[in-house]
């Protein structure tokens, strides 16, 4: 979407049933700001972001997490970096001559494949894949449609993906691969519904289209009358549109992120992305699998780009923002503040390994 200017469903679970549990008591804090001494601080020994030096100011507002060693991000000025040392060291993998490119999604499946998503209007648009740890990398798309602007993408397994353009002629478009992101084909759009007047999808962090199992998948969309979700049941073919409780009627208004454990229990975050707007009510929660949505009693106070559930719990997820991170313990219900710190996005993998990225190369991981 043009204003900005992220699914991860083989990879969504969160740390181990202990570390989920300690931050459902609330443990998570800034190391900035986490003085063991001080009091209402964090424990010394608590789970809290820990800064990683990435070496760059590039913003990320892509992330993939593989593991607590290994994780990828992509950014602006066509940055990618990879780390296997838990962010101790990155390699910068940028694709060659990319500097113009503005990467606001990436998918990893190891760590050594991985697939970027460029945004941006006609070719700025663009799909690139890389087998061997960003050594080397292979554009297999290139937007050609004025017209279309693409946004996210997402992937079922390593093999069969999504990515999601705005409307396009008055409906979204869904680009189809069955072979890990290596080619791409245009799915029909008959099954999708007609976008609202100036809807679009938000391309901030990566997570306005998300995967979870083989077939279903969730688009967020803004900017227009009402914020909506869509659900697809069947891989992108036929869609279903739903309103969500998030505020909306401003093209800087909408659903920025969503996440979801399974088919049924998901979380959607947004609000307004101007800093000097009030975002009240900047998150809903759903338990049909997005049929409906309800608002969370007690939201964020802010607006929130990116969400993740937590590794091995059922009512556990991380939403971060600008202005910080906050916890639920309750599947979305309630949220609080735990971290002031400016993240755009999160993400987490099977085996606890939890990261965020965001503005200035901040870039962190989940410490335990």
């Amino acid at each position: 979407m043009r204003p900005m200017g992220k699914s991860k469903s083989m990879r969504r679970a969160v740390p181990t049933a202990v570390c989920a549990a300690a931050l459902a008591a609330g443990v998570l804090a800034s190391p900035a700001t986490a003085r063991p001494d001080g009091p209402g601080q964090t424990p010394k020994g608590a789970p809290s972001w820990q800064l990683k030096d990435s070496g760059t100011d590039a913003r990320f507002r892509g992330l993939a997490a593989v593991s607590r060693d290994t994780a990828w991000v992509a950014g602006s000025k066509g940055t990618v970096l990879r780390t296997s040392d838990g962010g101790r060291t990155w390699r910068d993998v940028s694709p060659p001559g990319g500097a113009a490119l503005e990467l606001r999604d990436v998918e990893a499946f190891d760590a050594r494949r991985a697939v970027v998503l460029a945004i941006g209007e006609g070719e700025a648009s663009r799909v690139l894949r890389t087998d061997d740890g960003g050594a080397t990398w292979t554009e297999s798309f290139r937007n050609t449609d004025p017209k279309a602007f693409y946004d996210c993408v997402t992937f079922f397994d390593p093999r069969h993906g999504l990515a999601l353009s705005d409307p396009v002629d008055g409906r979204y478009r869904v680009l189809s691969t069955a072979d890990g992101g290596r080619s791409w084909k245009v799915l029909p759009n008959t099954g999708m519904p007609r976008a609202q007047e100036g809807e679009a999808a938000f391309a901030a962090s990566g997570q306005c289209l998300v995967a979870a199992g083989p077939r279903d998948v969730w688009l967020a969309t803004g900017g227009a009358a009402r914020a909506r979700v869509l659900h697809s049941a069947d891989r992108g073919l036929t869609w279903r549109a739903t309103d969500a409780p998030i505020p909306a009627g401003d093209p800087a208004r909408g659903v920025f992120g969503l996440a979801f454990r399974d088919r049924t229990h998901g979380i959607a975050v947004g609000g307004d992305y101007r800093p000097d707007q009030a975002s009240p009510k900047a998150a809903a929660h759903t338990r049909d699998g997005g049929r409906t949505w309800t608002p969370a009693g007690r939201p964020p106070p802010a607006y929130r780009s990116g969400v993740a559930w937590l590794p091995h719990s059922r009512t556990t997820a991380l939403a971060v923002g600008p202005t910080g991170t906050d916890l639920t313990s309750d599947g979305g219900r309630t949220w609080r503040t735990v971290d002031p710190g400016s993240f755009d996005t999160v993400d987490c993998a099977r085996d606890g390994g939890c990261w965020a990225s965001g503005e200035k190369g901040r870039v962190a991981r989940l410490e335990r």
